[in-house]
């Protein structure tokens, strides 16, 4: 082994050991670093226009960019999700008191059916409804005791999260302002095909702006209609529900239906006929067509995975990264499929000979 072979195993393994050392310092922060990164890539074009009308003034572009990053996605998410604490505490107070009686509501729908759905349901013993109140009065307790739980811990967890916040928004402006300059560095660093690297980083960049934008855009849209409605016919705890049907909706073959439609079907069984009549025609006609029309302008085709993908990716994610892990995991496996894909494309074809020629 030569002098120089030597240096750079050495220097190879130092990267390696060095490098780890910084993600295990990095750790505790990871989310504000994750999400500083995300933004910094979905408001990049702002930045980039922003930066040719203002005579290339990086730091007021940034600012600008920053604060319109503040105002349109960050306050919303941080607004809301004090309201849904608070809202999610209610409901399980209600529950837990009896004055939202879920059970009787259930009872009254086993009641609407007909006979033979009844005798089913009790054949395979999913009609013991005084079981079902034992459960669910369990599950108000137990719910009841986490929301408040999450309001005292974000109390206490307020120095926590104020310093998360301000290291995300002080990254952030640094991302927009030298994220050109950041990308060249990494990419002259990663010892892979210049051809390759720039496959990488387009599929990087735009699975982050579909997720995000076009994803997460549908998401709300398909979760605030459907509070809409909600709070339209006066649907207790209309926020929760539009949270929950925001949620679903991120996940393929799921959607915000399997929210909305049951309570149309218990309205429609109940007697409130106008009620469940105009659910169903305001989930299927609008709530359903947002999928269908703004998909496809947001996402585009180009960055789209079949849905089984997203959907396995999605729910790992989530289980390992937590709510972070809606974009982490849907951007893992596009990254998985990308590797691969230049893995393959990169290996030389095996071509038969030909055939020879036989003789007469």
């Amino acid at each position: 082994m030569n002098e120089t072979t030597l240096q750079n195993k050495s220097l190879l393994i130092l990267l390696i050991l060095v490098t780890l050392a910084f993600i295990w310092i990095l750790l505790p922060y990871y989310g504000a670093v994750f999400w500083a990164v995300i933004l910094g890539i979905v408001f990049a074009p702002m930045q980039r226009r922003l930066m040719l009308k203002l005579e290339r003034k990086r730091n007021l572009a940034a600012l600008i960019t920053l604060t319109t990053c503040l105002v349109i996605a960050i306050l919303p998410v941080i607004i809301i999700s004090a309201l849904l604490v608070q809202e999610g505490a209610l409901l399980y107070k209600n529950v837990e008191s009896g004055e939202l009686d879920i059970a009787n509501y259930l009872e009254e729908f086993k009641h609407a059916l007909p006979s033979y759905f009844q005798h089913l349901l009790d054949r395979t013993g999913m009609g013991n409804l005084e079981g079902l109140r034992d459960k669910i009065t369990k599950g108000a307790m137990q719910g009841s005791q986490y929301f408040a739980t999450q309001a005292f811990s974000f109390g206490q967890g307020t120095l926590d999260f104020i310093v998360s916040f301000g290291i995300m928004l002080y990254l952030l402006f640094f991302f927009l302002r030298d994220g050109p300059d950041l990308v060249r560095r990494i990419r002259i660093a990663v010892p892979l095909a210049e051809q390759q690297k720039r496959r990488l980083q387009l599929k990087f960049n735009r699975v982050v702006r579909a997720t995000v934008k076009g994803n997460l855009l549908v998401a709300v849209t398909q979760g605030a209609l459907g509070g809409f409605i909600f709070w339209v016919l006066d649907i207790p705890s209309a926020l929760l529900w539009a949270v929950l049907m925001a949620l679903l909706s991120l996940l393929p073959a799921i959607g915000a239906g399997i929210v909305w439609a049951p309570v149309a079907a218990y309205f429609l069984l109940s007697g409130a006929i106008w009620d469940g009549v105009i659910l169903s025609a305001f989930g299927i006609l609008v709530i359903g067509m947002v999928d269908n029309v703004l998909r496809p302008i947001l996402v585009g085709k180009d960055t789209r995975m079949p849905d089984y993908l997203i959907l396995v990716s999605t729910l790992g994610g989530l289980a390992v990264f937590g709510l972070n892990g809606f974009v982490i995991g849907p951007l893992i496996a596009a990254l998985f499929m990308s590797s691969w894909g230049i893995f393959v494309s990169t290996k030389q074809q095996v071509r038969l000979p030909a055939d020879r020629p036989r003789l007469p």
